[in-house]
C-alpha cells in the first residue's frame, strides 16, 4: 500500500493559475511510489476552473477542492473580525481541525516551484514540534523587519519562520489548541505586518523544527547555495515572475509554466502589468518597511501590551536589565538582588567533616528536597523534557568538576536529577553556592541551601582556605562538584556567558576531568504565575574535558575553560539554530583570557591562599 501524503494549497479564482504551475512542478519531481492527495482550500473558485485543475490528476496525484465556507460559518461566533477569513493565507490554521484523520500535512503557498521530491519533505521527522519550517530571510536580511519581530512579535529574527511552506504537526496543533490560541490572540491584538505569519510565530515559538532552507528558498536577498539545489523556490513579496520579466530565477518558473494549460493566461498577465502597478509594488515594499517601524515604535504594540497586561513588572525589569548588562559586557554581575548577606566565618562551617547532627540534617534535607522537586515536576513548574549524553556522566570513573550554565534558582536540581539518572551511587554530588545563600537565605530554602551537600563560598579568607581544601579533597576522593563558571545568574538567559576560571583551577589541580553540562530551554504551553511560559529544559551532557598534561598548569586552566565555552557554544547554536553573538562590543574570549584573579606564579599549582573567582 502506498504511503499517503496530504498536501494543502489555499487560493482564490484569481490565483489558482499559479497553483497549477506550482502543483505541476511538484508532480513532475515527486517520487512515483507514493500517493499524493492535494487539497485546495477555497471559497470562490468556479466549477470550470476546478475542472481545469482536476484534469491534472494521475495515478499518483488526486486533487480535491474543499470549500471552507461552511467551516468558517461554524466558527464565526469565535471570530472577532470576519474579514480576516476572506484571506486565503489564514486557511492553513484550520487544516488540523478540519482534517482530524491526519497527524501531519504539508501546507504550501501557490507562488512556489517545487524542484525536489516533496515526499522527502513530508517524511522529515519533526518529532513533537508544532511545525517544520525554514527561516524567514526577510527578517534576517532587513534590519527594520528584524527589529520589528524582536520588539513586537517577541521572537528572535533568527528564529522567525516563513509560513508559506510548512510541515504541520496536526496532532500537536490539536493537542496544543493552536487554533484556539490563534483566535484568542486575534481578540487581543491585530498584527498588520505579516499578519497570520506573526500569529503563527507567536504561538509556535520554541516549538519549530528547522528544516533546511533549500526547502523554502525565498527569492529575496542573498542565497548561499546554487539555485539548482533549491528544492522549493518561493517567489515572495513582489518577486513575481508573472509580473516582472527580469524576476530573479523567473526562468525556472516559466520552464514549468510552459508545460501547463494556463501558460498563455499567465503570459498575458505579465504583458498587461503596467508601470503604474510596478510603481505601486515599489511603494508597497517601502510602506511595509515603514509599517514595521511604526509598529515597533507603538507604545501599545503586542509585546508592550503583553508586558503590561500579563507579565509581572519585576520579571520584565529583569529582562531589560539583562539587555543592559549584555550591552555593557557585565556578564559576571547578577541581575537580581540576593537577600542581604553576611560573611561566613570559618568556625561556622565544616565543609566535609560533618557532625552526626549535620549528617542527619543532610539526610532529612535530601528527603525534603526530593519531595519538593517531585512536586515541582508534578505541578509542571519544573519541566525536564530530555536528558542527552548521560552516558558521559555514567562513564566517569573519577572525581570530576561539573559545569553548568546558570539561569534559574532551580537549575541545580536539574543537574542533580541527571546525576541520579546516570546511575552513580558510590559518588556524591556536591554543588558550590554563594555565601549569602548559605548564611542569609531564610526559611525552607535556607535549610536546603545549608544541608543539601552545598559548598558555600566566603568573603572571609580563612573560610575560603577551608573551602578550597575541602573541595580538593572531595574531588580527589572521587566525588562530583557542580560549579557555575559564568559566576552570575541571569533569569532564563539562553546564551552561554564568558566563563571564570575557578572551576578549571580545581580540575587542573586535581588532574580531574571537567564534565560540561548545558541546559537549553523552550517555552512550554503552561503559563506561569509571573505571566511567562514555564520553560521546558533539555539537559545536554557533553564528553569530559581532561587537563592536558603536556601544558603548564596555568595553560591547562585556560585550555579547559576555552574548550568548555566552545562546547556550550556549539550546543547553543545547534539547538537554537542561531549564531552566538552578543550585543556588547567586548570579545568574550578576551574577557575569559583576563578572568584569572590568581596571583601566584603562572606555572605553579594553586595554594590554599589562591582566590577562586566562581560561584
Amino acid at each position: 500500500m502506498k504511503q499517503i501524503i496530504p498536501i494543502f494549497y489555499a487560493c482564490d479564482e484569481n490565483f489558482v493559475k499559479y497553483t497549477i504551475v506550482s502543483l505541476h512542478s511538484m508532480m513532475v519531481n515527486a517520487a512515483p511510489d507514493k500517493q499524493y492527495i492535494v487539497y485546495i482550500l477555497y471559497t470562490d473558485i468556479s466549477e470550470a476552473t476546478q475542472q481545469l485543475v482536476k484534469e491534472m490528476e494521475n495515478e499518483c496525484f488526486e486533487i480535491r477542492f474543499i470549500d471552507v465556507t461552511d467551516y468558517l460559518k461554524s466558527i464565526s461566533d469565535k471570530l472577532p473580525l470576519r474579514d480576516y477569513y476572506s484571506k486565503t493565507t489564514y486557511y492553513r490554521l484550520f487544516i488540523a481541525e478540519m482534517f482530524p484523520e491526519y497527524t501531519k500535512a504539508i501546507y504550501i503557498d501557490s507562488d512556489t516551484i517545487v524542484q525536489g521530491d516533496i515526499s522527502e519533505y513530508f517524511n522529515t521527522d519533526i518529532k513533537d514540534a508544532y511545525v517544520g519550517a525554514s527561516h524567514e530571510q526577510v527578517m534576517i536580511q532587513v534590519d527594520e523587519f528584524g527589529v520589528y519581530v524582536e520588539k513586537v512579535v517577541g521572537v528572535s529574527r533568527y528564529n522567525f519562520f516563513n509560513a508559506g511552506v510548512l510541515l504541520i504537526n496536526c496532532e500537536q496543533f490539536r493537542l496544543r489548541f493552536v487554533l484556539d490560541k490563534f483566535i484568542d490572540y486575534l481578540h487581543f491584538y491585530n498584527f498588520v505586518v505579516t499578519q497570520d505569519e506573526d500569529y503563527l510565530n507567536v504561538i509556535c515559538k520554541d516549538h519549530v523544527y528547522w528544516i533546511d532552507q533549500r526547502w523554502n528558498t525565498e527569492i529575496f536577498g542573498e542565497i548561499s547555495y546554487p539555485i539548482a539545489q533549491a528544492n522549493i523556490l518561493h517567489y515572495i513579496m513582489t518577486s513575481k515572475p508573472w509580473h516582472y520579466a527580469d524576476c530573479r530565477h523567473g526562468d525556472i518558473f516559466w520552464k514549468y509554466a510552459k508545460e501547463t494549460s494556463v501558460y498563455e493566461d499567465i503570459l498575458a498577465v505579465q504583458t498587461a502589468y503596467t508601470e503604474e502597478e510596478k510603481e505601486r509594488d515599489r511603494h508597497s515594499q517601502d510602506n511595509l518597511v515603514q509599517l514595521a517601524v511604526a509598529e515597533t515604535e507603538r507604545e501599545d504594540n503586542f509585546m508592550n501590551r503583553v508586558n503590561r497586561d500579563k507579565r509581572s513588572k519585576d520579571r520584565v525589569e529583569i529582562l531589560h536589565k539583562i539587555e543592559q548588562f549584555e550591552r555593557e559586557g557585565r556578564f559576571d554581575e547578577d541581575v537580581e538582588n540576593d537577600p542581604p548577606g553576611r560573611v561566613l566565618l570559618p568556625d561556622e562551617i565544616e565543609y566535609v567533616q560533618k557532625s552526626i547532627t549535620d549528617k542527619l540534617k543532610t539526610k532529612i534535607a535530601f528527603i525534603i528536597a526530593h519531595k519538593f522537586v517531585n512536586n515541582l515536576i508534578k505541578d509542571k513548574k519544573l519541566i525536564i523534557k530530555e536528558m542527552r549524553g548521560l552516558e558521559y556522566f555514567t562513564a566517569l570513573d573519577s572525581g570530576a568538576v561539573i559545569t553548568c550554565n546558570h539561569f534559574n534558582a532551580f537549575d541545580s536540581f536539574a543537574i542533580q536529577l541527571a546525576y541520579e539518572a546516570s546511575g552513580h551511587k558510590e559518588r556524591t554530588f556536591w554543588r558550590v553556592i554563594r555565601e549569602g545563600n548559605y548564611t542569609s537565605f531564610p526559611g525552607f530554602y535556607g535549610f536546603l541551601m545549608r544541608h543539601c551537600n552545598t559548598l558555600p563560598l566566603s568573603s572571609n579568607r580563612k573560610t575560603m582556605k577551608k573551602f578550597i581544601s575541602a573541595t580538593n579533597q572531595l574531588i580527589q576522593d572521587g566525588n562530583f562538584v557542580l560549579f557555575y563558571p559564568e559566576q552570575s545568574m541571569w533569569w532564563n538567559y539562553r546564551k552561554p556567558k564568558p566563563l571564570k576560571n575557578g572551576a578549571f583551577m580545581f580540575a587542573a589541580k586535581n588532574h580531574a576531568p571537567v564534565l560540561p553540562c548545558f541546559i537549553t530551554m523552550k517555552d512550554s504551553d503552561i503559563m506561569g504565575e509571573d505571566g511567562f511560559y514555564v520553560q521546558e529544559y533539555t539537559i545536554h551532557v557533553a564528553p569530559p574535558i581532561y587537563p592536558d598534561p603536556n601544558l603548564p598548569y596555568r595553560k591547562q586552566i585556560t585550555d579547559m575553560m576555552l574548550k568548555n565555552y566552545a562546547v556550550w557554544k556549539e550546543i547553543y547554536e545547534s539547538e537554537y539554530h542561531i549564531t552566538l553573538t552578543y550585543t556588547t562590543e567586548f570579545d568574550p574570549i578576551t574577557l575569559m583570557d583576563g578572568s584569572s584573579s590568581v596571583t601566584t606564579d603562572n606555572n605553579a599549582a594553586p595554594t590554599d591562599s589562591d582566590t577562586v573567582p566562581t560561584e
